[in-house]
């Protein structure tokens, strides 16, 4: 199992695999448990072996503001806190209870040491902004349902619609309505 997560990323000889298995913590999470509060640095990424995440902040003081969803077989961190560690601007919350696999950056930095292999976990950093530059720009709101019913479907199984509408950055009620105009096959891309 882990040199099919570790595959993700690249391309790793068998000792490259021996010294990232010393290295990953497996942990058990329960549901709401949260992994990253706001106000402490991120210092860990995580792959979700099985179980659901979610990362938010709010927009005031009661709605939450879905960043990005995660389930089984995602890697996922808070990108800029652990890129900068510096304190985080949002939560990492367990939406499920999980089991998921954990790399602190110190584990990471012995990795690298060890192996240049493992600068190809720079792929990481790289998947946990391409969410932005889709969903948060100008994009309709069919495109963005889409674009989830193609790449990423197993969050519609995850998660209620109202936080799949926080994270599309549209009303659950404009949710409802694209999804009855894609149901009626009203939208066509």
């Amino acid at each position: 199992m882990l040199a099919e997560i570790l595959k993700k990323t690249g391309f790793y000889s068998e000792r490259d695999l021996l010294l990232f298995e010393n290295a990953i913590r497996f942990r058990a999470v329960a549901k709401d448990e949260i992994l990253l509060a706001q106000g402490n640095v991120c210092k860990s990424v995580f792959y979700v072996v099985k179980g659901a995440f979610y990362q938010y902040d709010f927009r005031d003081e009661i709605e939450q503001n879905v960043i990005d969803l995660h389930t089984d077989g995602e890697w996922f961190l808070n990108h800029k806190s652990f890129v900068a560690q510096k304190p985080s601007a949002s939560f990492v919350q367990a939406y499920a209870d999980s089991e998921i696999l954990e790399l602190t950056v110190e584990s990471l930095h012995g990795l690298i040491a060890e192996s240049p292999a493992f600068l190809q976990m720079g792929k990481l950093l790289e998947q946990a902004t391409a969410r932005v530059h889709f969903f948060d720009n100008a994009f309709t709101p069919a495109q963005k349902y889409e674009y989830l019913l193609n790449n990423r479907p197993q969050l519609l199984q995850a998660f209620p619609l109202k936080i799949v509408a926080s994270y599309l950055k549209i009303t659950p009620e404009t949710l409802s309505r694209v999804r009855e105009k894609i149901a009626r096959g009203k939208i066509v891309s």
